[in-house]
């Protein structure tokens, strides 16, 4: 068939895919497709010239409530997979969250699902290690943020973390400072939810403080 140029979308139910033939066998080999859901799967080397938006690239249960609904709160995270490495990122600003006693979770005020994220094995592959970057120090609060993790995702600010299942301690941070890289030497298990909790007692609201979590040691679970 020669070539066909068309004036307007070419629209098609089934999807499409781009083949090659075998000039002996007449075999045919999808190379590239796109099925009826819009997944892709190319072939051949992928060249981009403008900007790429991975807007669907977030970690499996993005943070609960308890972080999300607090005032003046960021929460962003994001998954990018490089050969057999997944690379997870966890960026927060604790503004408008409170803390507590110590060993206590963080989180907007006596609210629920105070969790920053889930971490599972099909979209974050089998983390090995990590570390948790001091972008800007804590202010109000407590400033010894720990890093825990546990089988529910409804742990509540002002709550005691060992009042949840399986619950086990990820990092010690201490006080965290601007620029402090904080090793994780107790990565999460796969579909445990992360919580920050106070390793003292500061029962006061955030004015300042932003940390980045890196999973940057991840291999796929094949």
């Amino acid at each position: 068939m020669a070539n066909t140029t068309f004036n307007g979308p070419v629209r098609a139910e089934g999807g499409f895919k781009q083949i090659t033939k075998n000039a002996t066998t007449g075999a045919i080999t999808d190379n590239t497709t796109i099925d009826s859901s819009g997944n892709i799967s190319g072939g051949g080397t992928l060249s981009v010239t403008g900007r790429s938006t991975l807007t669907g690239n977030t970690i499996a249960t993005t943070a609960g409530t308890g972080i999300t609904t607090g005032t003046g709160t960021v929460y962003a995270a994001s998954v990018i997979k490089t050969g057999g490495i997944f690379h997870t990122s966890i960026l927060i600003d604790l503004t408008g969250l409170a803390s507590s006693g110590s060993g206590d979770i963080i989180g907007k005020a006596a609210t629920a699902n105070s969790h920053i994220g889930q971490i599972t094995a099909a979209v974050n592959g089998t983390v090995l290690g990590g570390k948790l970057t001091c972008l800007e120090a804590p202010a109000g609060g407590d400033p010894d943020i720990n890093l825990w993790y546990a089988d529910e995702a409804t742990g509540a600010e002002d709550a005691a973390i060992t009042s949840l299942t399986n619950q086990v301690q990820m990092c010690d941070s201490g006080d965290l400072a601007l620029n402090s890289v904080i090793s994780i030497p107790t990565p999460p298990a796969a579909d445990k939810y992360i919580y920050m909790v106070t390793g003292a007692a500061t029962n006061a609201d955030y004015t300042a403080g932003k940390y980045l979590l890196n999973f940057a040691d991840i291999v796929h679970n094949k």
